[in-house]
């Protein structure tokens, strides 16, 4: 997903303290060096504890100042004896004290860094540690990960470009959102172009849409490498040629998302083969996860090596890298997708009252097809992503401590220092490309939001551990890549479980919420084989490129992870591994909210913008825009 986003007011007030999903309570930003504690209203019950006991050290004063006039006066009317006068005046400032309600807190104040405990502990307190504590699993690596390796060249089976393209057929693409919303329609281009034996041309990036980023293909990605590495599999060339000196007439269609091979062949072959040169409008998911083992591979060698940004990206985010690596050995990567855009298409709610409602839904109208969003629902659901807080105190449960160093890829947060505040506080070491680059650094890339989100892209790939807050577009290809190149950690919220945990957090200890969100965390690691084969969007799980190491496996050739200029590997092996049953079946209990929303909406089929009375298509059914969400 982008990581730059437009501005947009954010709330300097919670208004609703009834969250409708989980009251995020806030943090102190003193707790960076001792121990954090979460209270829903810790600034408000210190408020009232301080007026309470103020009020009640008043009564007191007050009730013994009566007695003691009182017994001052009997006094010296010679009605009682001092020393019974004085026992007295103890006897009914004791009952007097005792007569006063009792107040009894458990509420948590910081001082100098430090969580200190108020009261009774008549409720379970929720405290937050410093470190992360003492685990007997590796925080930084996966020992399975040794295990598998990346393995994507083509089998001898597999036909080369030489031998099986058409020479008057001419594939272009038109692709849709945002980076890495394009960068899967542009590895999808490819495939397709191979199914149909055409030749591909250099497509087009989406310079329109929201993020209004007028790059060229060219400007973001090496087009020679992405030409040369795959001239084996497909013919690529940057220009559509001309016929007698005119330029060939493209004829403008759109494909349904999900089309597999067979919905290729049967509904632009044909036009391909009158027209010659057809363009693929909106190119973004239009190519099935049900794909042959030898087009997966091909799918992994165009977004994992032929796909390799320019130099000057690639200087630029390997310099970020490399000022992490100066802070710290090992750093935290955060694609904290928390901009006002991602929320409004979330559809879910954070406690912001109306402010928040009208804000987010001023921006929701943008997407005309949007259905009203049930905001309890999804959170239930797993479809809502994390707080700031939320995701700092999962990391914490997991074992990072305050002193890791955290690098954080996103745009304008909604709610801004309010909302990051917590985050902050649990992590001080907190940085993003803004804060260890200068201006002058950033001012190539910094009017671009492609090439902005390639730098986050470059050092999010490279951290010792990814976290995400949601699923979208960056989050997938990142973590497939991840799988690929050996299995770096990479967590994804296992949402759908710790929307409860967090929800009831406050009734816990802090040793009862850490076990539990390890538990809930199991499978969404990053570790080998922690995904069914088959099951979820195919970049995000690139099963059919994963190898394992063994004797039986020894004629796979690992591609290694390369930025080189060249980038000419070896593209041939014996691997001839077809496609399992498993992923013969798509699994749409693993697609995310949106794609659920566009497979409900499209029941239809697209047709092409010019008529052709020879190709039968039905009439085309809106989409789901998904240009703020994807990336």
């Amino acid at each position: 997903m982008e990581t730059r986003s437009p501005s947009s007011s954010s709330p300097s007030h919670r208004q609703d303290h009834h969250h409708q999903c989980s009251s995020p309570p806030r943090l102190s930003p003193n707790t960076g060096t001792g121990t954090a504690t979460t209270t829903g209203t810790g600034t408000r019950a210190m408020k009232k504890k301080k007026k309470l006991s103020n009020g009640s050290k008043r009564g007191v004063v007050a009730s013994g100042l009566i007695i003691v006039s009182l017994l001052h006066h009997l006094r010296r009317r010679r009605l009682l004896h001092p020393l019974f006068s004085a026992v007295s005046a103890c006897v009914l400032l004791l009952f007097a004290a005792s007569s006063l309600p009792i107040i009894n807190h458990n509420h948590f104040y910081f001082s100098a860094g430090n969580a200190v405990e108020v009261g009774s502990v008549s409720e379970t307190a929720f405290t937050v540690p410093a470190s992360g504590g003492s685990l007997v699993r590796d925080l930084w690596a996966s020992k399975l990960s040794k295990l598998y390796r990346g393995c994507s060249n083509a089998s001898d089976r597999f036909a080369r470009a030489d031998v099986k393209t058409h020479p008057n057929r001419y594939l272009l693409i038109a692709t849709s959102g945002g980076l890495n919303q394009q960068r899967t329609g542009i590895t999808d281009a490819v495939v397709a172009a191979y199914i149909l034996n055409a030749t591909l041309v250099v497509p087009k990036l989406d310079q329109k849409s929201f993020w209004k980023d007028t790059s060229n293909f060219s400007e973001i990605f090496d087009v020679d490498q992405f030409i040369s590495f795959l001239s084996k599999d497909v013919k690529i060339i940057k220009e559509l040629p001309s016929n007698g000196g005119k330029a060939l007439n493209t004829y403008t269609m759109r494909v349904p998302r999900k089309c597999n091979p067979k919905c290729y062949e049967s509904r632009v072959l044909p036009v391909l083969n009158k027209k010659h040169a057809v363009q693929l409008t909106k190119f973004d998911y239009r190519l099935s996860n049900k794909l042959n083992a030898g087009l997966q591979k091909l799918r992994c060698r165009v977004n994992y090596h032929a796909l390799k940004f320019t130099d000057s990206i690639l200087e630029m985010g390997e310099k970020l890298v490399q000022k992490m690596r100066m802070k710290s050995d090992h750093f935290i990567a955060l694609h904290l997708r928390f901009e006002p855009d991602m929320l409004a298409f979330s559809g879910c709610y954070y406690g912001g009252g109306e402010k928040e409602r009208a804000e987010l839904g001023a921006i929701r109208k943008r997407w005309k097809t949007l259905h009203a969003s049930n905001p309890d629902k999804g959170r239930r659901h797993g479809r809502c992503p994390l707080t700031p807080e939320e995701v700092g105190l999962m990391l914490r449960a997991l074992g990072f401590g305050s002193d890791a160093h955290l690098y954080v890829a996103s745009g304008e947060v909604y709610g801004g220092e309010e909302t990051l505040a917590p985050l902050k506080a649990l992590f001080p070491n907190y940085h993003s490309k803004e804060t260890i680059a200068s201006k002058e650094e950033l001012a190539p890339f910094s009017s671009f939001s492609s090439r902005m989100a390639a730098l986050d892209f470059i050092v999010c790939d490279d951290s010792d551990v990814f976290v995400t807050n949601n699923n979208g577009n960056m989050a997938r290809m990142l973590a497939g890549r991840r799988r690929y190149f050996g299995h770096k950690p990479t967590i994804r919220p296992n949402a759908k479980k710790l929307y409860r945990l967090f929800l009831n957090r406050n009734n816990m200890t802090w040793e009862e919420f850490a076990s539990r969100v390890r538990t809930d965390q199991i499978g969404f690691m990053g570790e080998p084989n922690e995904v069914r084969p088959g099951r979820g969007e195919f970049h995000e799980n690139p099963t059919s490129c994963i190898c394992e190491k063994s004797k039986a496996k020894a004629r796979e050739v690992f591609i290694p992870h390369s930025r080189n200029k060249s980038g000419k590997e070896d593209s041939t092996n014996n691997d001839t591994g077809d496609v399992t049953d498993d992923q013969l079946m798509e699994d749409d209990s693993d697609m995310d909210y949106a794609e659920n929303a566009i497979r409900i909406q499209e029941r239809g089929l697209p047709n092409e913008t010019d008529s052709d009375p020879n190709i039968l298509l039905k009439p085309e059914q809106p989409e789901l825009e998904e240009e703020l969400f994807s990336d």
